[in-house]
Parts: structure tokens; C-alpha cells; sequence
């Protein structure tokens, strides 16, 4: 028994590293990134990490399952607001700047991977907490009652795609396009839209587009 216990203790440690590595490479580069890099800057061997991570989409959870956490506290916060016009901006700002600072979370909003329980928990919690604030918003008259939370995903997934495109550029110019969103989605100067929202299976296929 006693001869196991480094084995464990190492692979222990040899996990904690993949998680760290995966968290920094998927954050620069993308869910796409290789996994070959993440385990040169874990400092093992690629063979260790299908050991620890048969599928890409295990170690996504691991690695990406508190993002996709401290995404749905933003929006239980927002929820909370006593303000709801507060509350709902106060989410889309809390959620555009994880968009931008992580390339990472960008794609686990964008994309949906098998083996990701965790992430997907999160992103249920999430939902039904933006439709809450949607709700409040509108019923305090301050959102445009014809928005609904598909909306919301298009506008989450534009402001990545900008911050994306002026990262090395202009790293806050999403703040920009955001402010103009959010001034657009007030009611006061309102059109009718010119189609309905994204139905669920329409987004669902759009995220695997």
C-alpha cells in the first residue's frame, strides 16, 4: 500500500497541472487549441493526458466548468438587483467582459461539447436566471418587450466576435458596441423587428454551425 501512494500523489498533481495549462492555452487560444500544447506546458506527456482526459470534452469541464460558474453567479447577482434595468445591464456587462477576456469561455458559449456536465449544469442555471431578469426588466418597463432571451446569445456571441477581431488592437472596444446595445434595447424609440426570435432548436444549430 505504501508504495502506491506517490503514484497517486503524482498523478494528483500531474491532473492539477493539465487543468491549469488547459485554462491558460483554451483562454488564449480557443477551444480548438492543441492538446499536445497543454500537455508540453504541463509538463507531461501527451500520453498522460488521455489518461486523465480520454476526450477533449473532459478536460474542457475541468478546466472550464468555474467560468462557466462564476457566469451564472453574474447572473444570480443581476437577479437579485433591486433595480432591474441595473440588474439587467449590470449581467450583459458581467458576461461581455468574460466574453473578451477569455477566448476559452467565448467558445464554451458559443459551442456545445459531449462530456461536459459540469459546464452544462452552469449554462442550464444560467438560462433560467437570464430569463428572470429579462422578465423584470420588461415588467418594470424598461427593456423592449420584444426581446427575448435568444436575443441575448446573438448580441453575447457579436460582442465576443468583436473583442475577438480588437484584442490586440483595442482590447476594451467591445465596451463601446456594448453601451450602444444596451442603449438600443431600451423601449423609448422602439421599430417592430423585422422576424421573430431564434427559436431553441434554431440557436441549437446555429452553436453547432
Amino acid at each position: 500500500m505504501t508504495t502506491l501512494r506517490p503514484l497517486r500523489q503524482d498523478a494528483a498533481r500531474n491532473r492539477e497541472r493539465l487543468v491549469a495549462a488547459a485554462r491558460d492555452v483554451f483562454s488564449r487560444k480557443g477551444l480548438d487549441a492543441p492538446l499536445e500544447e497543454i500537455a508540453r506546458e504541463a509538463g507531461v506527456a501527451i500520453g498522460t493526458l488521455y489518461n486523465r482526459f480520454p476526450a477533449r470534452g473532459d478536460l474542457v469541464d475541468a478546466a472550464l466548468a468555474p467560468l462557466a460558474e462564476r457566469a451564472a453567479d453574474i447572473a444570480e447577482r443581476a437577479a437579485g438587483a433591486s433595480d432591474p434595468w441595473d440588474g439587467f445591464a449590470s449581467f450583459m456587462a458581467g458576461i461581455c467582459e468574460m466574453l473578451a477576456a477569455d477566448r476559452g469561455y467565448a467558445d464554451v458559449q458559443r459551442s456545445r461539447l459531449a462530456g461536459t456536465p459540469a459546464i452544462d449544469a452552469a449554462r442550464r442555471r444560467m438560462a433560467l436566471l437570464k430569463a428572470q431578469i429579462v422578465t423584470q426588466a420588461k415588467a418594470a418597463g424598461e427593456l423592449r418587450a420584444d426581446v427575448e432571451s435568444a436575443d441575448l446569445v446573438l448580441l453575447f456571441w457579436g460582442i465576443a466576435a468583436i473583442a475577438d477581431a480588437t484584442r490586440e488592437s483595442a482590447p476594451d472596444a467591445w465596451r463601446r458596441q456594448l453601451a450602444l446595445l444596451l442603449d438600443g434595447l431600451r423601449p423609448g424609440a422602439a421599430n417592430p423587428l423585422p422576424r421573430p426570435p431564434l427559436t431553441a432548436a434554431e440557436l441549437r444549430r446555429a452553436a453547432t454551425a
